[in-house]
């Protein structure tokens, strides 16, 4: 006769079974035991890696009922396709492993600054090189007219212009103002710099400051925030902490696509 260990546990006091949810990249979820809530960056020897919202990363073991999705309890496991691979760029499109860069276009997206041409790598680096959009920065607009003169856009060249602080009444919204050419699209978002196109949440500060008129403004910004005065160091800090579209507000993001499918329009 075979022998058996009966359970005799109480019903109501048996765990009752969670779904088991496999580890893929970006799935966000919360550990139980510390709250720690962020997204699946890796899955491997029976750990996972998550990222939260303020780039900090903490591995934990994938324990039965260790996590829960959308406030109900489950159990990670591995992929069955193995380790976890990323299923989307920085910027949010659909990654395409092993893709060669494309032969760059005749086109191009021309930005203010280095450290507007950095964010944009940033976050959509993926994207341009599988499209072949090259990014150039021009230090400043106040040329505009001529750059664009001497680029020469056509239809199978066109430009795309972001520029920063472009509101009604603004310096830079009459220069743009001055472009006229069908093979040209000028956007721009409401921010001083750029840096206020990250939110504040993914630095851990409550707000971008405001600085007062007459003063350098990322002078101003470093002082209000007691950061040390090199805006160059700033600007490093600042980068670190965007890891994809999440971290930008919606007037950049928004602004930065309308010109890769400008430039990039058959």
């Amino acid at each position: 006769m075979r022998s058996y260990d009966p359970d005799l546990t109480p019903p109501w006091k048996r765990s009752a079974p969670v779904p088991e949810v496999p580890a893929e990249v970006d799935l966000v979820v919360e550990e139980v035991s510390t709250g720690f809530c962020g997204a699946v960056i890796r899955c491997e020897a029976g750990t996972v890696t998550l990222e939260d919202r303020f780039g900090k990363h903490r591995v934990f073991p994938m324990e039965p009922r260790g996590f829960l999705l959308e406030g109900r309890p489950v159990t990670l496991v591995r992929p069955a396709s193995g380790p976890a691979r990323p299923t989307r760029t920085a910027s949010g499109s659909i990654a395409v492993p092993g893709a060669r860069a494309r032969v760059a276009r005749a086109g191009r997206i021309y930005v203010e600054g280095r450290h507007d041409a950095e964010l944009v790598e940033r976050v959509w680096g993926d994207d341009l090189r599988i499209e072949g959009v090259v990014v150039e920065y021009l230090e400043g607009i106040d040329d505009l007219p001529a750059i664009v003169a001497d680029f020469a856009p056509a239809a199978d060249a066109r430009l795309g212009v972001l520029v920063d602080h472009l509101v009604p009444g603004s310096k830079e919204s009459r220069i743009a103002a001055q472009i006229s050419s069908p093979d040209v699209l000028v956007v721009g978002h409401p921010y001083i710099d750029v840096w206020e196109a990250v939110k504040p949440a993914s630095l851990s500060i409550p707000a971008w400051p405001t600085v007062p008129r007459g003063q350098d403004w990322k002078t101003g910004v470093c002082e209000a925030l007691g950061w040390p005065p090199n805006t160059g160091a700033a600007w490093q800090h600042i980068l670190s902490k965007v890891h994809s579209y999440k971290d930008l507000e919606p007037s950049l993001l928004g602004r930065v696509e309308e010109l890769i499918d400008f430039v990039t329009a058959p």
